[in-house]
């Protein structure tokens, strides 16, 4: 006759080591500061303003403390596309200085008690569900594609020696569709395995290898996200380090080893909160951001089926202007969607790795092509009529910053080796 498993062991109160209750008070406070739980719902309306407010009165007292205590820089940077800017590195010393300071006040006051086994217990929940939220959206965007893209016309037409450590590696991983949506899927299993007890232990290892690996990558190729990923990576051991007896028993001293000890829910109505608190986060952090990009990628599917000019590398075989020579447009790359780049240091488009990027309207009636810095600007650069003598050439007229400017294009077969996603089970030298 089969018989149901044993239920786990319930917490034991026995007295902490002083050394390891003031480390968990430190701990707490540094976390659940570093975590703030008060943004993890930013996106329903009426806690998205509680997190906005939290938002702004963290960062008023993050400023004030540079000013007085850290002076990190004269005048932070907040944080952008970069986690690493000086305003991140004052809000580390500001969690660090709050922790300490925290913990010490706890310490006096609570002087008294001998452990924290519940409040352990619930910590340690809160930092599961942190780090199981965090790989699920990281991997949930590379199952879609939409985190790393494969290189376009205008990075494939800038030289190698031209781009940034970080550039290079991201477009090593969007390179590849498959190795992208692997990375992905790993990060995925890690934040599901997360989500329940009896397999947090194994998606704790899954999470602390992954996150390793992407620390790793962010430190050797100076990817803005090194402060963020060494935390989570921390946080993904510090899961491990709370079953570090128990694997030590069994994976070196090869002893048996029991249940993690839990907490029991005797009253009914507190296990149906906590399964009701559990499907409310796997709707909003894996179904809801699953169904977010599907949806960003349906968006950038409707992107680029605009009105658009003929994909590809233009020459310029013509061009007549007043700009000076060092301004000259030199090529030009037109994307599949939308968008596009000019070899060309004019600062009027928007500079990256000595090309100017920009985005275009294209009004077929009118035959005119209007140039825009960002997508969302509200008025463009400016407008040109294009005439199409032929499928490959095209031929811009207009004014730009007040003056006539007339480009010849002609659209060449440019061969990138790199586009054609090579793959071989038998290659008989190394290329």
């Amino acid at each position: 006759m089969l018989q149901e498993p044993a239920p786990p062991p319930t917490l034991l109160t026995h007295r902490w080591p002083l050394g390891r209750r003031l480390l968990f008070r430190f701990t707490v406070i540094y976390v659940l500061l570093y975590m703030t739980p008060a943004t993890w719902l930013s996106g329903i309306p009426v806690l998205g303003q509680l997190a906005n407010w939290y938002a702004a009165g963290e960062s008023w007292l993050v400023t004030l403390a540079n000013d007085h205590l850290f002076h990190v820089k004269d005048q932070l940077v907040p944080l952008n596309g970069s986690g690493d800017t000086s305003y991140g590195y004052a809000q580390l010393c500001f969690n660090t200085l709050v922790a300490v300071l925290g913990s010490l006040i706890w310490s006096v006051l609570d002087r008294g008690r001998p452990g924290y086994e519940r409040l352990n217990y619930w910590f340690l929940v809160a930092l599961r569900y942190y780090v199981a939220m965090v790989a699920l959206l990281y991997g949930i965007i590379k199952l879609f594609g939409l985190q790393m893209g494969f290189p376009t016309l205008s990075q494939l037409a800038t030289p190698l020696g031209d781009l940034l450590p970080m550039r290079f590696s991201w477009l090593f991983i969007g390179y590849s569709a498959p190795y992208q949506f692997f990375s992905g899927a790993v990060e995925t299993l890690a934040g599901i395995l997360l989500l329940w007890r009896r397999t947090a232990t194994l998606g704790a290892f899954v999470a602390a290898s992954v996150f390793l690996n992407v620390m790793v990558l962010n430190l050797c190729y100076d990817i803005p996200v090194k402060l963020f990923s060494i935390h989570v990576f921390v946080f993904s051991n510090l899961l491990l380090l709370a079953d570090a007896r128990r694997l030590l028993d069994f994976f070196v001293f090869n002893r048996p080893t029991g249940p993690k000890p839990a907490l029991v829910f005797t009253d009914r109505r507190a296990r149906w909160a906590r399964i009701a608190l559990k499907v409310v986060f796997v709707l909003l952090f894996g179904v809801g951001t699953a169904v977010r990009f599907y949806f960003g990628s349906q968006s950038m599917t409707e992107q680029a089926s605009k009105p658009r000019l003929k994909a590809g590398f233009y020459e310029v075989t013509e061009f007549r202007s007043s700009l000076p020579d060092s301004l000259r447009w030199q090529n030009l790359v037109f994307e599949n969607g939308p968008s596009g780049s000019i070899l060309t240091p004019d600062t009027l488009f928007r500079q990256r790795y000595h090309r100017g990027y920009f985005t275009y309207d294209l009004d077929s009636t009118k035959q005119t092509i209007a140039f825009r810095k960002m997508p969302d600007d509200s008025l463009p650069l400016f407008t040109l009529h294009v005439l199409r003598p032929d499928t490959n050439r095209l031929l811009l007229r207009g004014l730009v910053r007040g003056d006539s400017l007339t480009v010849a294009l002609r659209r060449t077969n440019r061969h990138f080796q790199l586009a054609e996603r090579q793959f071989h089970w038998l290659s008989e030298a190394n290329r």
